[in-house]
């Protein structure tokens, strides 16, 4: 008996240890191709865009808007962080609704995940995912940038003539998205415990096939904890000019946007990762995939056809076309 409960506890650790030396791996894997990617876009491009067009272009540029503004930060700030945030998530879901409320234009539908799925959406479930998601705005998001301002002013940064450089904003933007991952993931999975689950993010998961504006369909004090502030630690962590919290947050929108809005679409980042979590409910709480791999809540996306799916989509035949799900058995 001792030596099968040696052998067990051997065969565990065993297991415990290839796992780890797996997440290990990805992880590596994920940052070594972020650090590598960075350094192509140094050497390549961004001296250029800095120093003769792009560059030039945004400095004088930011120099007439401050100058317009009259140094007037608060408004400057509500600009950056709330208006163009605001435009970019509402145009972009925009363009969706249309594909949402018509079923149409079919360059857009063909690409749906969950096949048969909103098409059309239900028109009352939709207005009150809108005014839901207006709510958050408005009544959550902005009044958490009045804390967020006055913490910005302590740097010096935010509010400077001189832009940051291209190479700068980039490893903000790395440093944005591992923050973000860390705090999304721990407090995604917190609202899914049950006590929390039933009073709060029942209500996203209200959308097991999820549109775009979904996004920010949430309870109020599960947007603020899972939805605003691992998106808001990273410039206050930086100090981060007003331009980059602007475009960092315009860019976070967007790729929500994107991972809830049903559709898988050509160049876009893959929204299988986080549909497979509306449509399952206990599988894949992150963003980027690498902590739910470390914890094992994505094992069984991996063993589906959405994780072969989970791809940039380079060609113009759907993935649910290229990549079917296999036929149901007959009872």
């Amino acid at each position: 008996m001792e030596t099968d409960s040696g052998y067990s506890s051997t065969a565990e650790l065993q297991k415990q240890g290839k796992k780890l030396s797996d997440a290990l791996r990805i992880s590596a894997y994920v940052f070594s191709t972020g650090l590598l990617t960075y350094t192509a876009l140094v050497n390549t491009s961004s001296w250029f865009m800095q120093k003769i067009t792009l560059g030039n272009f945004w400095q004088t540029a930011w120099l007439e808007f401050y100058d317009h503004m009259e140094g007037d930060e608060w408004t400057i700030f509500l600009v950056g962080a709330a208006l163009v945030p605001a435009l970019a998530f509402w145009g972009f879901n925009g363009i969706l609704l249309v594909a949402d409320i018509t079923g149409k234009p079919t360059f857009i539908t063909r690409y749906r995940i969950q096949l048969g799925k909103n098409d059309p959406v239900d028109r009352k479930k939709l207005w009150k995912a809108i005014y839901t998601a207006l709510g958050n705005q408005f009544f959550v998001s902005f009044p958490m940038l009045v804390p967020m301002f006055y913490i910005m002013k302590w740097w010096e940064n935010t509010f400077s003539k001189e832009l940051p450089t291209f190479q700068w904003f980039l490893v903000e933007l790395s440093i944005f998205t591992v923050v973000e991952e860390i705090l999304f993931y721990y407090t995604h999975r917190l609202v899914h415990h049950p006590v929390l689950y039933k009073h709060i993010h029942k209500k996203h998961h209200e959308w097991t096939a999820p549109i775009g504006v979904v996004s920010i369909y949430a309870h109020p004090i599960e947007h603020i904890v899972s939805n605003t502030l691992p998106v808001m630690m990273g410039p206050m962590i930086m100090g981060s000019h007003i331009v980059s919290v602007s475009a960092w947050f315009s860019i976070a929108l967007v790729t929500t946007s994107i991972s809830h809005c049903g559709y898988h679409l050509p160049l876009l980042p893959s929204p299988e990762f986080h549909d497979f979590h509306h449509l399952k409910f206990n599988q894949c709480y992150g963003v980027l995939g690498v902590l739910d791999f470390l914890h094992g809540t994505d094992k069984m996306f991996r063993q589906t056809k959405a994780f072969e799916r989970h791809k940039v989509l380079l060609s113009l035949t759907p993935l649910s076309e290229s990549i079917p799900e296999p036929p149901k058995k007959e009872e």
